[in-house]
């Protein structure tokens, strides 16, 4: 190991071989913590080839259990998104594709920070079941042709160990081990096509278009390197997408969303539609992304993709009521309006801010043990380039307590900025590669 530290200290490529070894040593123990540290300072500083980058990511997804989904209907997707604040878009966007014949074997994580986990909001839909054995997720997508669950403790269990020791060592911001972590949990699934929805923005891991688009390329490369067919959205995250930061909140407006006629957030609805065109078109269920982008559009509004959700909560346990009627949902007991101190038009949402807001209000964790209050959360109520008046609602915040609702106040006064002239909104879709 100490050769292989050197070696990438002085800028040299590994094989795959050595990568191989790296990583099977280090999750077995025999590799300790500190040489680790210094390999992964190493790649950080010296970067790591299209070719490492590959193997390090193979060798990460056989680290552990993967799926063998190849008894399942074609055609196979998967979806990720690199995280944001409101992104609900799985909600929407799995049972749509499923209605739309694709396979979906679709498993998620916990949110930790300023980023939320579709497992968190998914478990604020009562009895809702994120952790399931593979022959229970085998048997469902055969049935359904979906599952949307928590990621299996078997699976990439070096992604896991590596992903710790980067937080540990201020490796974390490095494309190749960003990539290799997303892509090693995407090939671990099996799935013959995935789509990427990679955020932009102050909202986003990565800030500007420039670097989404290294981070996509880098996941691409990787995907089709592995024999995948892989597409990425880059899309718009320097607002919160959609109106509701929050648990419950989130699954209600993706219901809504869902539901043909209720009002929607129209940047939120059309990044679902967006993405599903682009992966109709990937896995041939549509001519172009304009025909897969029409035939998802339909199958919102004829019901056919809020049925697909309604099997879906039924066949993992939770209660389909909430479909009908969100009020099933938890509900917070505090709901406090924060109104605008003049008029004008909205410049911005800052989207950390209402990212802090919900996690101050209990929404998120700061640590991987906190528990979270699947109630609490804020609604945002104006987007970027509308018209606003004094007095006006801004936002509604969900809190438990009066205490930790006039802790958050100062917090919401400082989340959107209002000015004299328009501003013209990023489009939400910013770039597909």
């Amino acid at each position: 190991m100490r050769d292989w530290i050197a070696k990438k200290r002085d800028g040299y490529p590994h094989t795959a071989q050595e990568i191989q070894q790296i990583v099977a040593g280090y999750t077995q123990g025999t590799i300790p913590d500190y040489q680790m540290s210094a390999w992964l300072m190493a790649c950080y500083l010296r970067g790591l080839n299209t070719e490492e980058t590959l193997a390090l990511t193979q060798a990460m997804a056989e680290s552990g259990e993967q799926l063998d989904i190849s008894h399942l209907p074609e055609p196979t997707l998967d979806k990720h998104s690199t995280g944001g604040v409101g992104d609900k878009t799985s909600l929407v966007l799995i049972p749509l594709l499923a209605s739309a014949g694709a396979t979906l074997v679709k498993m998620s994580g916990r949110g930790l920070g300023f980023t939320g986990g579709t497992v968190d909001k998914l478990e604020s839909i009562p009895g809702y079941r994120t952790e399931m054995s593979v022959a229970e997720m085998m048997e469902q997508v055969q049935r359904i042709g979906c599952c949307l669950v928590g990621q299996s403790v078997q699976l990439v269990p070096a992604d896991k160990k590596i992903y710790a020791l980067r937080d540990a060592t201020a490796t974390v911001e490095s494309i190749p081990l960003i990539a290799s972590s997303i892509m090693s949990k995407k090939l671990a699934g099996g799935a013959r096509h995935i789509v990427l929805d990679v955020k932009v923005g102050s909202g986003a891991f990565m800030p500007t278009q420039e670097l989404a688009r290294t981070l996509a390329e880098a996941l691409i490369a990787i995907g089709e390197g592995a024999g995948r067919k892989v597409r990425a959205i880059l899309s718009d995250m320097s607002q919160p997408l959609g109106h509701t930061v929050g648990n419950a909140l989130e699954v209600r407006e993706a219901i809504q969303t869902l539901t043909h006629g209720q009002p929607h957030s129209p940047r939120f609805r059309e990044l679902c539609l967006r993405l599903a065109g682009e992966a109709l078109h990937l896995c041939q269920l549509a001519d172009t992304p304009e025909t897969g982008y029409a035939q998802a559009e339909r199958l919102l509004s004829e019901g056919h993709a809020l049925e697909k959700f309604r099997q879906l909560v039924k066949a993992q346990g939770g209660d389909p009521r909430v479909i009908e009627d969100p009020s099933h949902l938890p509900t917070a007991p505090i709901q406090h309006t924060v109104v605008a101190h003049r008029s004008g038009w909205v410049k911005a949402v800052y989207p950390r801010v209402v990212a802090e807001i919900a996690l101050r209000l209990g929404a998120g964790r700061h640590k991987k043990e906190d528990t979270i209050d699947h109630a609490v959360g804020v609604e945002v109520l104006k987007s970027v380039g509308v018209p606003v008046r004094a007095g006006e609602a801004l936002f509604v915040l969900h809190a438990r307590t009066q205490e930790s609702l006039q802790a958050v106040l100062p917090l919401a006064e400082n989340a959107v900025d209002i000015v004299d002239m328009p501003t013209e909104p990023t489009p939400v879709v910013l770039e597909v590669i």
